[in-house]
C-alpha cells in the first residue's frame, strides 16, 4: 500500500507520434490489411460493454502495425489527451489543430463501426497537484477565467468536429480535488461545467462525463480511508455516465486481492452507467512493484468479473503496446517508467499472456444495442 499517491501518467498523443498519422489512416481505410483476429470461439456469456484502446505504439514506425493489430479485437476507441495549451496560445487555431491531429483518426474509427470516446484533461496528467506544464510555463492557470474559456471552446470544437458518441471533460476529478490547491480544482470545476453547458447548447445527444480515480476513492493511494465519489456528482451535475481510472498494481500485491465491490461500492446511490477510461497492470517489475506477466493476465480476468457486476458500457485498456523510454522527451519525469509496461503486447508487438485474456472477453457476444 502507498502512503501517498504517485504521479500518474496520462498517455497523451504527442506531436512526434502524430507525424504522418493522416497518411497511415488513409492507407488503413483504403486498403485491406492483414488481420490478426483472435480465435473465433467464445465462452458464450454476453458482455454489456464495448472494448478498445487509444492509439499507441512503441515508436512512430509501428503505428500502422499496432492499429491494424488492436482494431481487430475492439469495437470502441478512445481519444484521451491533455489540452495543447502551448500550441493554442502559440497562434494555431483549435480548429486547425483538431483537423490536423484528430479528424482522420476519428474517421478511421468510424470506418470500423466503433463507438468513439473523447476525453479531455484540463490539468496535468503527470501530476494531479498542478496545472498542465505548458500552461504554467505561459504564466497561466486553469484557475483563471480566460484559460477556462479556452478549454470550453476546445471541448466544444472537439465535439462538433469529431462528433464523438461520448465526451469526457475532466480526468480523475477526485484526485485533482484531493491533491491540488483549491484554486486549481475550482478552476477545473468552472472550466468543466462551462464546457458542458457550451457543448450541450449545440449537441443534445453526446453523453457527458468525467472520470474518477478508483484507487484514490478507496483511500489507497494517499493512506486514508474510503472516500467515495459523491462530491464528484455534486460538483459535475452534468454527469450522465462515469469514467473510472484504476491502476491497482500500485496498491495491491495481486489482482485476486481486489475486492469484488471495487466498482459497485463507488456507485452506491448513483444509477449512471460506468466505463473504464484508463488503467491496467504492469507486466514486469517497476520501481518497488514486483509485477509479472501472470499477474497482468490475472488482472484482465479479474477486471471482467468486476465489470460484469455493474452497469458497464465500456472498457478501455488505453495502451495496447508497451513504450520505449527513448520515445519520450528527455525532460519527461522519471515516474513515467511505472506505466511503460501496461501494454498487452511488448515493444516488438509480441503478444503477452494478457492478450489472450482480453481476447476471451472480447469474443463474448456484445449485447444488442450496445
Amino acid at each position: 500500500m502507498l502512503s501517498h499517491r504517485p504521479k500518474k501518467v496520462l498517455i497523451c498523443l504527442r506531436d512526434n507520434f502524430l507525424k504522418g498519422l493522416s497518411l497511415v489512416i488513409i492507407m488503413l481505410i483504403a486498403f485491406s490489411c492483414k488481420k490478426t483476429n483472435p480465435a473465433t470461439t467464445s465462452s458464450g456469456n454476453s458482455r454489456s460493454y464495448r472494448m478498445g484502446f487509444a492509439i499507441s505504439a512503441p515508436n512512430s514506425q509501428l503505428v500502422f502495425q499496432s492499429l491494424n493489430m488492436w482494431t481487430t479485437r475492439a469495437d470502441a476507441a478512445i481519444i484521451s489527451t491533455q489540452i495543447p495549451w502551448a500550441v493554442l496560445y502559440g497562434g494555431t487555431t483549435p480548429e486547425a489543430y483538431i483537423n490536423q491531429n484528430y479528424k482522420d483518426l476519428a474517421t478511421f474509427y468510424r470506418s470500423k463501426n466503433f463507438k468513439v470516446w473523447v476525453y479531455l484533461d484540463p490539468v496535468n496528467g503527470l501530476d494531479r497537484t498542478a496545472d498542465a506544464y505548458d500552461l504554467a510555463a505561459l504564466g497561466k492557470s486553469i484557475a483563471q477565467p480566460e484559460p477556462q474559456a479556452r478549454f470550453a471552446r476546445f471541448a466544444f470544437l472537439m465535439d462538433s468536429l469529431l462528433k464523438p458518441d461520448h465526451l469526457g471533460l475532466a480526468l480523475e476529478s477526485n484526485a485533482v480535488r484531493g491533491l491540488s490547491p483549491s484554486n486549481i480544482y475550482q478552476g477545473v470545476k468552472a472550466a468543466t461545467n462551462l464546457a458542458a453547458s457550451t457543448v450541450r447548447a449545440y449537441d443534445k445527444t453526446v453523453k457527458l462525463s468525467v472520470s474518477i480515480q478508483a484507487d484514490f476513492a478507496w483511500g489507497l493511494l494517499n493512506g486514508t480511508t474510503y472516500q467515495g465519489i459523491d462530491a464528484d456528482f455534486t460538483d459535475f451535475p452534468f454527469i450522465q455516465e462515469l469514467g473510472i481510472s484504476s491502476y491497482p498494481y500500485l496498491v495491491y500485491n495481486q489482482p485476486q486481492d481486489i475486492p469484488a465491490n471495487y466498482y459497485s461500492r463507488l456507485l452506491q446511490g448513483h444509477s449512471v452507467p460506468i466505463f473504464i477510461s484508463e488503467g491496467g497492470w504492469s507486466s514486469q517489475a517497476v520501481s518497488n512493484y514486483p509485477e509479472t506477466l501472470q499477474k497482468q493476465q490475472d488482472y484482465i480476468v479479474k477486471q471482467s468479473t468486476l465489470l460484469d457486476g455493474v452497469n458497464t458500457i465500456g472498457y478501455f485498456q488505453l495502451t495496447f503496446t508497451d513504450f520505449q523510454m527513448s520515445f519520450f522527451p528527455a525532460n519527461t519525469p522519471p515516474v513515467i517508467s511505472l506505466f511503460t509496461h501496461l501494454g498487452l503486447v511488448d515493444t516488438t508487438l509480441q503478444a503477452k499472456p494478457a492478450l489472450t485474456a482480453w481476447d476471451n472477453i472480447y469474443l463474448r457476444p456484445l449485447k444488442t444495442g450496445n
